[in-house]
């Protein structure tokens, strides 16, 4: 069986992952700009270990979809498992924060929507979920006071900080241990603000959450 892991800085051992929990709808602007209902707690969705790809590496659009778009966050990785948990343990039970995208097959979704299917297709297919190299907890200052940018071909798309998350992280991930146990190597993606995108062949991307890295990419031809 494939082990799929993850590295953070400083550390000579690769992490192994065990499952992402993303969390949906958690910046006003962004439910805005896609006119869905702002959510009455916080709403998460699954996507496998697979799904993860190296940041730097090209993404992929499978051919199934015509019309796929980005979704960049601010991603952490469980350092301790949590069950259960109350929002105080929530920060020491956190091992390290990275640069993720949940790319979203958004023509398979809202095709699935319509039918009241389920989206796994549109959100965990294979390179769903490139994401950057880790940086220890303690590298960053306050994760709720981090500028999220991206640019698409020099195109500014999202521009917005952490500070504007509806649930901050101890809500998320407190939350989300309500429902599964969070092991070692989880990862959780904390949502995406204002910006999303369409992503089309050859598009050249730059992405930057402050303190957690700076990276560059493409959509692959």
């Amino acid at each position: 069986m494939t082990v799929h892991t993850v590295t953070m800085k400083g550390r000579s051992e690769p992490i192994p992952v065990g499952k992402i929990i993303c969390m949906g709808r958690n910046y006003v602007a962004h439910i805005e700009e896609l006119n869905n209902e702002p959510p009455g707690a916080p709403m998460f969705f699954i996507k496998p270990a697979t799904a993860m790809a190296p940041l730097e590496e090209p993404i992929r659009i499978p051919s199934y979809s015509k019309k796929a778009r980005h979704e960049l966050e601010l991603a952490l990785i469980m350092g301790k498992p949590l069950f259960q948990a109350s929002e105080e343990e929530v920060y020491p039970a956190i091992a390290g924060y990275a640069v993720a995208v949940d790319v979203t097959l958004q023509d398979v979704q809202d095709r699935l929507k319509e039918k009241g299917h389920p989206w796994e297709i549109a959100k965990g297919f294979n390179g769903a979920c490139p994401i950057s190299e880790f940086v220890p907890a303690s590298a960053v200052s306050d994760p709720q006071d981090l500028m999220i940018t991206m640019r698409v071909n020099g195109e500014q798309r999202h521009n917005d900080s952490t500070k504007l998350m509806i649930y901050k992280i101890p809500q998320i991930v407190a939350a989300a241990s309500q429902y599964f146990t969070l092991e070692i190597g989880d990862i959780v993606l904390t949502g995406t603000p204002a910006g999303v995108g369409p992503l089309e062949p050859g598009d050249k991307l730059e992405m930057e959450i402050a303190q957690v890295g700076a990276y560059n990419s493409s959509v692959a031809e």
